[in-house]
């Protein structure tokens, strides 16, 4: 039992032994020759000068730029949207089914979020820099949400719910005094 316990572990497996040892350099040997176009010495010194140059920290205006293209990307997103919507509102019908019920109710949840969020959704885009312009991005914003929002009112014109017609104010109508009467003689 003394003897056993005693002896040393076995080798470790070949493939841990090269998972841990750092990869041989790979030298051309190989009688596979390059491809059309391709010069090993080229792709050599490519690598060597793109590691010798740094990147240069953009400037504030540079950044500023990018700060402003990007909030017109988030100021125009609700109207890339806007194509989606309507297919899906003409698709689900005008009847009262939970499913064209739902659609309405997003289409008019979504933009009021955006409505109530537009200050918020702007703050990370917001320097000395880019304030002057971006007041414009947001009124493109919530120009954008509110043509939405009349898709949705839209939507639920032709499903009947607003009250747009004579019949749908019977309530406060009232009864029409006849001037004259006729009357049947027999």
């Amino acid at each position: 039992m003394a003897r056993e316990a005693a002896s040393p572990p076995p080798p470790p497996p070949q493939w841990v032994v090269d998972l841990n040892s750092t990869p041989k350099p790979k030298t051309k040997t190989s009688n596979i020759p390059d491809p059309p176009g391709y010069s090993a010495s080229i792709h050599g010194k490519r690598s060597a000068a793109s590691k010798q140059q740094t990147r240069k920290p953009p400037t504030t205006e540079e950044t500023d730029t990018l700060k402003i293209k990007k909030s017109w990307e988030l100021a125009l997103a609700p109207a890339k949207a806007l194509p989606m919507n309507a297919v899906m509102m003409y698709m689900s019908g005008n009847s009262l089914q939970i499913f064209s019920i739902m659609m309405v109710f997003m289409l008019f949840k979504n933009p009021i979020q955006g409505l109530m969020q537009t200050n918020q959704v702007f703050t990370k885009f917001e320097t000395e820099g880019t304030r002057k312009t971006l007041w414009m991005v947001k009124a493109m914003y919530v120009c954008m949400n509110l043509v939405a929002l009349g898709l949705g009112i839209w939507k639920v014109n032709g499903m009947g719910l607003l009250p747009t017609t004579r019949s749908d104010w019977l309530a406060w109508e009232t009864e029409r005094v006849p001037l004259e009467t006729a009357v049947f003689a027999f």
